[in-house]
Parts: C-alpha cells; sequence; structure tokens
C-alpha cells in the first residue's frame, strides 16, 4: 500500500485539520485529484494526491487535526490486486476432542485480560466500546465497586463537557482569518531571517520596448485577455532561470535543484497579509497562458481557496509592487527557497543609452539571494540575463 501523508504547505505549517474527504475507499484515483480539504492558517486547502490507484482506508476521521506528516490514508497502487495485499492467515488443523467433553478454547487477548480485572455490567460495557471510553479509567459505584451504565453515562458527560469548555478557547487561539495569515507569514519570516543568509543585488532595467511591445499585443485582444506588464516579468524571469538553474531550487541540508520552474506570486489579501501560490512549468507556458494563470488565481488565492500543489511547489518568489506602490522592494526569502526576485513599480525615469541621457519607463529590480546556495558573481550575471530578455519581448 501507499501511505498518503499530510503535505507540508509551508515553513510555518505544522498541522491542519481535516475538514472533508473527497475520496472513499474503492475510489480509484490518479495524480492531481482532489483527495480531501484541510483547513490550515492559509484557509480552506484542497489536497492533491500524486498517485495512482485505489483508495484502501481512510485512516483519519473528519475534524481531526493531523499534524505534517501522519498517514492519512492508504492507496491500492495501480495494477496490483487488492486480494494481494491481505495478510493470509493459514488454517490451524482441527483439535480432536474427547467424547466425553467438549471444550471450546479461545485466545486471550489482551482487550479480554483488561476484562478480567475490571467489574463491569454487561449493559456498561458495551456502552463503554460505543463511546470509545476506557473502563479502567473510571471508578465503580456498583457493588464490590463494579461499574454501572450511570458511571459510563456520567463518564460520557464529563468528556463532552471538557470539549464544550475547551472550545472557545480554540476559537479565540485561532483568531480571524487575516489574524491567522499574519501568523503564518510571521512564522515563515522568522525562520527565514534566523536560518538564511541574504544577500542583496539592484539592477535598473529599461522598459521601453517591453512596454511598446506590450501596447501592440494588447490591440489586438479582448479587454479580458488583455496582456499585464507582470506577465513579461514573469516570463523574461523563467528563461533567465534556465540559464541558472542554482536560482530555482530550495536548501534541505545542501542544495537541490528543481526540474520545474514554479514560480510562487505574491498575491496581497484585502484582509491585511500576503499568500505566495504556485504559477506552474512557467518556462513551458507563453505569456498569454502565463495571465490566464494569474486571473485564475489570484482570486482564488484571496478567498483562500487554493490546492495544496499551489501552496508547497513553488521553487523561487516573485514579488510585484504594481503601479503606484514602491520604487524598490528588497524581499526575505520564503524558506527552503534559495532566491526572491523583487520588481518596484514601473515609472519613467532618467536614463542614459548610448551615451544620451533620456526619460524611460524603467523598473528597479532586486535579487535577494541565499548566500549557502549562490554568490553575488552568479546572482550579477542572473540579472543581466532578465534584462536581456526584456530587451527582446517578441522573443519571449
Amino acid at each position: 500500500m501507499i501511505e498518503f501523508l499530510m503535505p507540508s504547505l509551508g515553513a510555518d505549517m505544522e498541522d491542519g485539520t481535516l475538514i472533508e474527504w473527497k475520496k472513499k475507499p474503492g475510489d480509484t484515483v490518479k495524480r492531481g485529484d482532489i483527495i480531501a480539504e484541510v483547513e490550515t492558517q492559509k484557509g480552506l486547502i484542497e489536497i492533491e494526491v500524486f498517485d495512482e490507484g485505489t483508495i484502501g482506508e481512510l485512516l483519519i476521521q473528519e475534524g481531526t487535526k493531523v499534524p505534517v506528516g501522519t498517514v492519512m490514508a492508504l492507496i491500492n497502487p495501480s495494477g496490483v490486486p487488492l486480494e494481494t495485499k491481505e495478510e493470509k492467515i493459514p488454517e490451524k488443523e482441527s483439535i480432536v476432542l474427547q467424547p466425553i467433553e467438549e471444550k471450546r478454547i479461545e485466545p486471550i487477548t489482551a482487550k479480554k485480560v483488561v476484562e478480567i480485572h475490571i467489574k463491569a455490567s454487561p449493559l456498561a460495557k458495551r456502552i463503554a466500546d460505543d463511546n470509545h471510553i476506557d473502563l479502567s479509567k473510571i471508578t465503580g459505584t456498583g457493588p464490590d465497586g463494579a461499574i454501572t451504565k450511570e458511571d459510563v453515562e456520567n463518564a460520557i458527560a464529563e468528556r463532552e463537557k471538557i470539549e464544550i469548555e475547551k472550545t472557545p478557547v480554540e476559537i479565540e487561539k485561532r483568531g480571524t482569518p487575516a489574524e491567522a495569515i499574519r501568523s503564518a507569514v510571521a512564522a515563515a519570516m522568522s525562520k527565514s531571517n534566523r536560518e538564511i543568509p541574504h544577500y542583496y543585488l539592484e539592477k535598473r532595467i529599461d522598459m521601453k520596448n517591453a512596454l511598446t511591445w506590450l501596447q501592440i499585443a494588447n490591440e489586438h485582444r479582448s479587454v479580458k485577455k488583455r496582456l499585464l506588464p507582470v506577465t513579461l516579468l514573469i516570463k523574461a524571469t523563467a528563461k533567465s532561470l534556465t540559464e541558472f538553474p542554482e536560482l530555482n531550487a530550495i536548501w534541505d541540508n545542501g542544495l537541490h535543484l528543481k526540474k520545474d520552474i514554479n514560480i510562487g506570486f505574491v498575491v496581497s489579501l484585502r484582509t491585511g497579509g500576503i499568500i505566495v501560490p504556485a504559477l506552474h512549468q512557467v518556462n513551458l507556458k507563453n505569456v498569454d497562458e502565463i495571465m490566464d494563470a494569474l486571473n485564475d488565481i489570484i482570486p482564488r488565492a484571496r478567498a483562500l481557496r487554493l490546492r495544496s500543489s499551489e501552496l508547497s511547489d513553488p521553487t523561487i518568489t516573485i514579488t510585484s509592487i504594481g503601479d503606484g506602490g514602491a520604487d524598490l522592494v528588497f524581499g526575505v526569502i520564503y524558506p527552503p527557497q534559495v532566491a526572491l526576485i523583487g520588481f518596484g513599480n514601473i515609472q519613467e525615469q532618467p536614463f542614459a543609452t548610448e551615451g544620451m541621457i533620456g526619460i524611460r519607463s524603467c523598473v528597479d529590480v532586486t535579487l535577494a539571494g541565499d548566500h549557502r546556495a549562490t554568490d553575488g558573481l552568479t546572482g550579477s550575471r542572473f540579472l543581466f540575463s532578465l534584462n536581456k530578455h526584456l530587451q527582446t519581448p517578441e522573443l519571449l
């Protein structure tokens, strides 16, 4: 059986609450199917499965808080009959008894040993078993200390009272969604500052060619299909990362390069805080597909309705201030990633080219790098490549 584990959806995540199973035992699943919904600090997340097969057993009950890495379900791999996974118990030879006396031999299990030493009425035992009550923790009030039906019912009532008393504390602790998001951001950024030795580089890029090409390209598109400048920034970043794969990586007891370029895009939430979903395989997408991906993922991110892979897959992060924002942004790397690209506001600035000073639309770009993974030379060459690609937008 394949063990399906509670995934980690970021450096700040320790556990999640299973809200609903979307599959049941016997259902077939394939890569990308939604198997469950889990509530985390980042909202209600759709959890995907990345194996193919048949659901064998669901091990966690809905409503349970589950630590990261806990086995939640068992999946029978495709092509493996279910019966091959069953444990077969060899048949025992029958025991021939003397005809003068019939005997019945039963193995004594650990449960029976406990029951032998606990005095309880049959009805009390049945009620306790149905409600998962441990009889060994109940003091009996019946004859000779025997546990009665009333004793078990009192234990059930006491347990329910404790659960009710805990509920307001849990709600108060979790707070509002905005407070939960802020708490998650605080945990991740604290970990980043504590563990990652940052270095920063900055480059000013002339956006005249890119914006001119964008204006012409949008003339042939409907209003809903028009491209934003950020699509060119994202695509140029992806093309540059193919040349500098050390920046498209994670640090986990060493540098691990990633094959797919899954760019985490910072989305500001209206209630405060940020969330960083992944745009998958950006290196394989054209600018129209990137625009479609942004139009899909930004509303879902703001509604806190993302898939697990969109939170766990980013290999590098882009933060873009957008129109009217700050001129420059120095980002904090999101662990375990090793780099973050920051784009400031595109604005008109004095810019020298070919010995002449003119006014150009420019963007100030910063790179935050993890000094354990790369150094300033690699980062500088990456920014040079990014500039090169943005000067030839028709090739993007």
